[in-house]
């Protein structure tokens, strides 16, 4: 008899909703902290709706069932020049959550895959 070991979905591995949630809030507090784009999150109409979908997004691209409502990442993106130096920011205060809610760093490395697969949707676009 053999046995197979399934290893748990990315959506898992980061606490499913709940747990995206609270990875989304700590990085929405190192951005409005953090000196490279502190100015663009306070100056958003509204954080919550950005909360919202940053949480949408990484429960449907993690594996989860939730549904993502919002924008195409590079229409939601367009116009906004984001930099390589914003975006490397934006990238450490998300490994930085990761870090302080105890993701291991495989699956950091695994999110930090992805999120360098989806920059040319979002740095000067």
């Amino acid at each position: 008899m053999t046995t197979t070991t399934q290893t748990p979905s990315l959506y898992d591995r980061l606490g499913k909703f709940d747990g995206i949630t609270r990875i989304v809030d700590d990085v929405m507090e190192a951005h409005l902290a953090s000196p490279v784009i502190a100015t663009r999150f306070q100056a958003s109409k509204d954080l919550n709706h950005a909360k919202k979908m940053a949480v949408e997004f990484f429960c449907a691209g993690c594996g989860g069932p939730e549904s993502y409502s919002g924008l195409d990442l590079k229409i939601a993106h367009t116009g906004m020049n984001i930099s390589e130096q914003e975006y490397m920011a934006a990238m450490d205060d998300i490994l930085g959550a990761l870090e302080k809610n105890h993701i291991d760093a495989g699956t950091s490395g695994e999110v930090t895959a992805v999120l360098y697969s989806l920059k040319g949707q979002i740095i000067r676009v």
